[in-house]
């Protein structure tokens, strides 16, 4: 069995002056130093590392612009990452074992904007990106020239963290379930154990009191590349959520508000897939919350298989939640992802 991260946190990298290629064999590998101290901070949290003056300037005012940018798709503001400032006076053995940390120099000595990544340096997992610039100015112009990047970077190290994470720890009856009527390799969090089977359907839920976390795979004919277009995607969707999600009474079910979708094109493990995200809510009934769904070819059995994960949570933020759910989708692996991998594997 093999289990491929995503391929664009390597990308984005190497768009900046140094890169550090993240995995291996495209598999990020468990760290073998018991030396190694466990990170610390929350998914999403990012650690400024800059003097006042910089924080309170231009640099630090384009950097905040990436951080507290809106997660998209969620139905109340929440920035996309959580972020603390300390300045470089506070910087020690302590404070360097944050899992996500944005460091800016500003001196003389430095001819020309230039960012740095390292990996688990002082702590696993970790990332460090460290800006060096000759003045606010020409820093406050490069972060935002690679504001995309920045963002790419640092959500993308977590998705992968993440996914990883649930490749050596994962619902095994679900991945069975899922590979007995799917022939897919798919991993959930360990949480998310309340399963229900439906028609070429399953979903499972944490089952939470306050708050619900859900992922659900799917299977659908391939009929034309349009599936992999909004408006057909909402109608698909709303035809099977209708089918297999539906609410206390007979008039109720799951159903995809259709003015708050928004979807794109990504590559999962070298292949195309369409990725959804915005609000869904039960007809005739108060429910509702975000979703993020990928939709994804599966040429060798000619069938497109949607994996989606959503959460109810009323009066609860929701950004980590559904971020970790992201997650989990990258992890699915088809039929034609093995024989692709049985390929390369061959010529290489």
């Amino acid at each position: 069995m093999k289990f491929r991260l995503i391929a664009i946190l390597l990308l984005i990298a190497c768009v900046f002056a140094a890169c550090d290629s993240p995995t291996q064999n495209g598999r990020r590998r468990r760290s073998a130093s018991l030396l190694t101290p466990v990170s610390s901070g929350n998914p999403y949290e990012v650690m400024v590392v800059a003097d006042d003056s910089v924080w309170d300037g231009y640099a630090g005012a384009a950097l905040q612009r990436i951080l507290d940018k809106p997660l998209l798709g969620l139905p109340q503001q929440e920035p996309q990452f959580h972020k603390s400032h300390i300045t470089e006076a506070h910087y020690d053995n302590i404070t360097n074992l944050f899992r996500n940390i944005f460091r800016i120099h500003i001196g003389r000595e430095y001819t020309k904007a230039k960012m740095t990544i390292e990996k688990d340096v002082h702590s696993t997992p970790q990332m460090i990106l460290t800006l060096n610039a000759p003045n606010q100015v020409e820093a406050s112009v490069y972060i935002t020239e690679h504001a995309k990047g920045i963002e790419g970077l640092i959500a993308s190290e977590e998705i992968n963290r993440t996914a990883n994470d649930l490749y050596f720890q994962h619902n095994i009856k679900f991945a069975k379930k899922v590979k007995e009527m799917f022939d897919c390799e798919f991993y959930i969090p360990v949480d998310i154990k309340k399963m229900k089977v439906g028609e070429d359907f399953i979903w499972a839920s944490d089952d939470g009191l306050s708050s619900i976390q859900n992922i659900c795979i799917y299977s659908l004919p391939y009929v034309s590349e349009k599936m992999f277009t909004k408006s057909p995607y909402i109608a698909l969707r709303d035809t099977i959520m209708k089918r297999n999600i539906p609410g206390e009474k007979p008039n109720q079910w799951m159903q995809t508000n259709a003015e708050f979708v928004w979807t794109k094109n990504i590559t999962v493990n070298g292949k195309f897939a369409m990725e959804a995200r915005g609000l869904w809510d039960m007809r005739n009934d108060a429910m509702g919350g975000p979703f993020v769904s990928h939709s994804r070819l599966d040429e060798k059995n000619n069938r497109v298989i949607v994996v989606e994960g959503f959460v109810y949570a009323p009066d609860k933020m929701k950004r980590t939640m559904l971020r970790r759910l992201e997650a989990a989708l990258y992890t699915l692996e088809t039929p034609s992802d093995e024989d692709n991998t049985k390929e390369e594997n061959g010529k290489n």
